[in-house]
């Protein structure tokens, strides 16, 4: 009798393997080694059996932790219920139902399609009942002022909502739904496929357990109808461009009773006329004039509060920034909020009479490098580096 091969070196991993590190090197090579994709190969057949089997052992704690103890003696004098048998079942860690649907998808495609559809319908307990509703994805505009101070509005959202005419069942008033014939109202029916069972949505129900013999004339039997609903939102204070907003149940509705998707909602701030946003700090550019930017003033800037006084110092500089705290917008989900930035931007005079030309002229004559240190320095630079 030929000698086991370690269970570890079936899967290719080492002794430390995770269980997640486990389910990938089994699924990588199951899909590998599957009799489906090797048809008429024996030795993939048998390699298929004997890597089920050391994932079936390493995949429950328990059985795991024997086998790591005694070896295949574990499994031998019945520790941890036998370490063989393939028909035996998962007894830990992923069901064997996570596994191959995964497995299947990948071997025969898409949702709905053949064996991966089955294995994905058996995974969720079928879909008797019905299916979830479909999430939606909808935007709204709002102000600047609407994301620092939140607001509430009203979406407007075409989906389809519970037929008001059956309460949902499908079913004309009167009647009801009844068990599907061919899969004894369970969703699903079983086949063999090479050595073991594929569980997969009944064809007649779609999965659902249930036919209906009279169909509602409102909604043909689906449950649902289109409509165009008006639903309540909340913006929250803080909130910014491209973030979604949650509504959990507000999607499409669900097939015969089954829950409700949920409708995300995408945020679009609109742009303000002298307001932009950096993080949780405003910026607002305020225009000042030359001489309040030399001798220094006291201005007032605007901020979403109102008004503000706000001190110019001597000699500013154009594009400085200036900082006003806590007059920012709030942090969403933290506290506090934050500051605006005040860039200051200085106004070069224009359109000058005579007399105010010959005092410009006068101030250049007497001030020179003196009163303007950049210029100064800047072409000092410049004069250096061309020699």
């Amino acid at each position: 009798m030929a000698t086991k091969r370690d269970y570890y070196e079936v899967l290719t991993v080492s002794r430390s393997a995770t269980p997640e590190e486990l389910k990938k090197a089994y699924r990588k090579l199951a899909i590998q080694h599957h009799p489906d994709k090797n048809p008429g190969d024996k030795k993939a057949e048998e390699l298929f059996k004997e890597l089920s089997e050391a994932y079936e052992v390493l995949s429950d704690p328990k059985r795991r932790q024997m086998y790591d103890q005694f070896g295949h003696a574990a499994g031998a004098g019945g520790a941890g219920g036998g370490a063989g048998g393939f028909e035996g079942g998962f007894a830990g860690g992923a069901s064997i139902n996570d596994i191959f649907g995964d497995i299947f998808g990948d071997i025969f495609g898409g949702a709905g399609g053949g064996m991966g559809g089955g294995a994905r319908g058996a995974r969720g307990g079928g879909r008797r009942g019905g299916r979830p509703g479909s999430d939606l994805r909808t935007s709204i505009d709002i102000t600047f002022e609407d994301s620092a101070f939140g607001a509430e509005k009203v979406l407007t959202v075409p989906k389809t909502v519970g037929c008001e005419t059956c309460e949902g069942t499908g079913a004309k008033p009167g009647t009801h739904p009844e068990n599907c014939a061919q899969c004894d109202g369970r969703g699903e029916v079983s086949f063999q496929q090479g050595f073991f069972a594929i569980t997969r949505p009944c064809p007649r129900c779609n999965g659902a357990g249930q036919t209906i013999p009279h169909p509602c004339s409102g909604c043909h039997g689906s449950g649902h109808v289109k409509k165009r609903t008006q639903i309540a939102i909340k913006i929250p204070p803080g909130v910014d461009t491209g973030q979604r907003l949650k509504l959990t149940g507000e999607g499409e509705s669900g097939d015969r009773g089954a829950p409700s998707g949920d409708l995300y909602v995408v945020i679009n701030i609109l742009p303000h006329d002298f307001f932009t946003r950096e993080e949780f700090d405003v910026i607002c550019e305020v225009p000042v004039t030359f001489t309040q930017a030399a001798l220094g003033a006291e201005i007032e800037v605007p901020t979403l509060e109102g008004k503000v006084k706000m001190k110019i110092p001597t000699g500013t500089q154009s594009h400085k920034i200036l900082r006003l705290k806590g007059k920012g917008l709030p942090k969403l989900g933290s506290y506090g909020q934050g500051d605006q930035l005040v860039r200051v931007i200085i106004e070069t005079p224009s359109k000058l009479s005579a007399e105010q030309k010959d005092l410009l002229r006068r101030f250049e004559e007497m001030g020179a490098d003196a009163t303007h240190p950049m210029h100064h320095s800047f072409f000092e630079k410049v004069k250096n580096f061309f020699g």
